[in-house]
């Protein structure tokens, strides 16, 4: 099977294109000289000109907080583009998987979030992104939304990178606590999309919204503790509230997601994230660079 995605240089991208060769599939990442996400038409004839079995869209526009001020830009990156992928999919008869995120959810106290949860976004990121939900499943494709939380890896602008960075020269950070939901390795995102594209190829999957992110559950703070654990590093963290670090966009406090219709149809268990961070940690953290 060879998979096109959308996406070369972000967290999910970096995975699919390890791991999709791993299981003997071929993978093609589009730059942004390749198809521009900014540009609907040409993500579309990207998919038009393609000889890919499946496609998979792996960028986004991920500055939550600079949403806010630009909603307009991020609307075509996060809903334009995605709904011209999908409907080139559906012009072609091919599979779409598309990544989405659980800021559209309000993120108000209770259990975790089933797919099929009233959606109501707090900011912007959240609304442009349930727009490309919309227009993906409204686009007659065989397409699959996959919701997910709080992505890391060894690499790139990350919790995990972050953190590691600031404890090089900070005995102590103060993190916030009272927002929850589980870390997901990236590296899982991606066997899960390609597990998921194949099941579509193959005939034997259903497309849908499904919902992917790790367990156990944990606040950023206890996240935070995890990460210098692992690493051995000996700075403390304090717990803080959000009100006590304010951003241009609200956060959800509860980001945990259902994610038992994925494994009911496809088979896929959450990831432990605890053991990928170990495992990232031991490979070597690689220096802090944009995705």
């Amino acid at each position: 099977m060879k998979v096109l995605v959308f996406g070369e240089t972000g967290q999910v991208a970096r995975a699919l294109a390890m791991v999709g060769p791993a299981r003997g599939l071929i993978v093609q990442t589009l730059n942004r000289t390749q198809a521009d996400l900014s540009d609907p038409a040409a993500c579309a004839a990207a998919i038009m000109d393609t000889d890919a079995d499946a496609v998979i869209n792996a960028a986004a526009w991920t500055a939550v907080d600079a949403a806010e001020t630009q909603e307009d830009a991020a609307h075509v990156i996060n809903a334009g583009s995605p709904g011209a992928m999908a409907r080139a999919c559906a012009a072609r008869g091919l599979p779409f998987v598309h990544i989405s995120t659980d800021y559209v959810f309000d993120g108000s106290s209770g259990p975790a979030w089933t797919p099929d949860a009233p959606t109501s976004p707090l900011g912007a990121y959240g609304r442009t992104k349930l727009a490309g939900e919309r227009a993906v499943l409204d686009s007659g494709a065989r397409a699959v939304v996959l919701r997910t939380a709080w992505v890391f890896d060894g690499a790139g602008k990350n919790f995990v990178t972050t953190m590691l960075r600031l404890s090089e020269t900070r005995d102590s950070l103060s993190v916030v606590a009272d927002q929850v939901g589980g870390p997901t390795p990236a590296d899982a995102i991606a066997e899960a999309c390609l597990t998921i594209a194949q099941a579509l190829v193959d005939g034997t999957g259903q497309g849908g919204v499904h919902h992917l992110s790790g367990a156990p559950d944990v606040s950023w703070a206890d996240f935070a503790r995890a990460i210098m654990a692992s690493a051995g590093r000996s700075t403390t963290v304090t717990d803080i509230t959000t009100a006590d670090y304010p951003t241009p966009a609200a956060r959800p406090a509860n980001s945990r997601l259902d994610c038992s219709s994925l494994h009911a149809a496809f088979g896929i268990p959450r990831p432990d994230w605890q053991a990928a961070l170990t495992r990232i940690i031991e490979a070597g953290i690689i220096e802090e660079t944009q995705p």
